[in-house]
Order: structure tokens, then sequence, then C-alpha cells
């Protein structure tokens, strides 16, 4: 099979393109640290990069205001890792001249750098055996997850335990009185989303109900009267199914590790100096 064509409209996805290699450095600068204030570097020696406190504050904010909670070490590792690749790609744009009628404007430069280095690097190759073992590696993001659809009955109020299983007997007796609640309908969450919604015991705990039953539930956030409707069984992909998209998923992270590794080698000719920042 020929994965280097593929098929039309194999990686027109939008998780494909946020994933093509060609935004990753563009992008994530544009996103995180956008505006010529926040260049941390001493002017007067080009090939010093100094990473200050600035740095560190202004991703944090950012990373904080996305996610909803500061970044771990690891994490903040990694949004400095962004930076300093991008301002290693703003210099040397610099130094092709590649600021001329954008000097105001550092993500402009650094996209265009980023275009140099791509005119630079080449896709490696790759035989059918080694994109088979690379799916199977990577298997979770290609396989269908077993869906679930409920019911959840929400009572008005705060209704304590004993009114909350109450009102499940009534339910399930055919008898809910003049009760007052509200009918909320999930259909094809996968477990991920219960968890995230409810929580891990309770996905658990739903997902082996006997369908059809309303039972009380504890949940992250109190007890909940569930229905399970039904259950739609996981999928596995099949390889000749996906193989153009496979293969766009593989190019697009082999090509984000050669230009990683490009951007690196330039990042050599600098020297990084870590002034105040945590360590």
């Amino acid at each position: 099979m020929d994965y280097a064509r593929g098929t039309p409209g194999d990686a027109l996805t939008v998780a494909n393109a946020l994933r093509r290699p060609a935004l990753h450095f563009a992008v994530l600068g544009a996103l995180l640290f956008g505006v010529d204030h926040l260049i941390a570097s001493h002017e007067d020696d080009p090939r010093v990069i100094v990473i200050d406190p600035s740095v560190d504050a202004e991703s944090i904010a950012v990373f904080k205001a996305a996610r909803g909670h500061d970044p771990s070490e690891e994490e903040l590792f990694a949004l400095r890792r962004v930076w300093l690749d991008n301002e290693v790609l703003y210099r040397e744009g610099l130094a092709l001249g590649l600021d001329r009628g954008d000097k105001s404007i550092r993500e402009r430069v650094i996209f265009k750098a980023l275009s140099v280095v791509d005119a630079n690097v080449k896709r490696p190759p790759i035989e059918e055996a080694q994109l088979r073992e690379w799916f199977e590696k990577h298997r979770a993001r290609y396989d269908e997850p077993a869906r679930y659809d409920f019911d959840e009955a929400v009572l008005a109020g705060k209704p304590d335990d004993a009114r909350v299983h109450s009102f499940a007997d009534a339910l399930n007796a055919g008898t809910p009185g003049d009760m007052e609640a509200g009918l909320r309908v999930f259909t094809s969450r996968p477990h991920e989303n219960i968890v995230q919604s409810y929580g891990a015991e309770f996905a658990t705990t739903l997902e082996a109900a006997t369908p059809g039953q309303w039972r009380v539930i504890a949940s992250k956030d109190g007890p909940r009267v569930m229905r399970l409707k039904s259950a739609t069984p996981a999928k596995p992909a099949k390889f000749e199914d996906l193989g153009g998209i496979i293969f766009q998923d593989w190019t697009d992270a082999a090509m984000a590790e050669v230009r990683s590794e490009a951007v690196q080698a330039l990042a050599r000719k600098y020297k990084v100096r870590v002034e105040g920042a945590k360590p």
C-alpha cells in the first residue's frame, strides 16, 4: 500500500489538523508568548538566552487560565521548552532577515523561521510492518470505546439520603407521586466522560448496573438517582480501515520529532541561563 498518498479526506479532521507539526511551535508560541515584552533576553548578547521569572510567571498564568490549576513541574518544564524553542526560532529568523516588514510581530518571524526549518527536513521512510507496530502502540487513539445511554432523575432542592432512596423505589414501582423532579438524558457517553462528570467509582457502578432499573449511586457530588438504559460494547479499530489516517498521524508525529531535533540543533549555538525562575 502506498501510505504516502493515503486516501482523500483522511486527515481532514480537527484533531488531525491540530496535530500537524507545522503548527507545533508557531501556535504554542502565539498562545503563550505572543507579545514582545515577554522576551527575556539580553539585547547586547544575541547568543545568550535568559529565562527569568517573567517567563515562568506568564506561562503559569496562561496555563492556569486554560486548565484551572497551576502547572506541575513536568508541565512547567514543557512550557519552558516551548518558549525556548520559539525564542531560538525568533532569533534565527532575525539573523536570516525574516523580520523585514514584521519587526513588531514576533509570531510571524517565528513562523517564517519554522518554514525555513521545514524546507530542510524530510519525512523518514517507514514500512507497512513498522506502521502497523506504531498503530498497535497508539491503538487507544483509534479504538471506539464502550458507550452508555443513561438517565438521571433529579429531585428539587437538597433531598436527604432517605428521600433519594424513596424516590428511586417509587420510580421503579411506577408510582413517583407528586415529587417535583426533572429528567436528564445522556446518550453515547464513554467511560472517561462519565468519570469526569461524576467520578470513577460512580462510573464503575453505573456501567455494571441492570439496564432499566433506577438506583441510587454515590457520586463525587452526592447521591444520584440513575437508570442505565443501554450499553454499546467497545469496538477495536482495524488497521485496514484506517491506513491513510494512521499514516498521516504517524507522519505528523515523526515530522514533529524531526523538526524538534532540528530546532534543538539550532539551540546549541546559544547559551541558556536561568535567572530567578523556578528550578
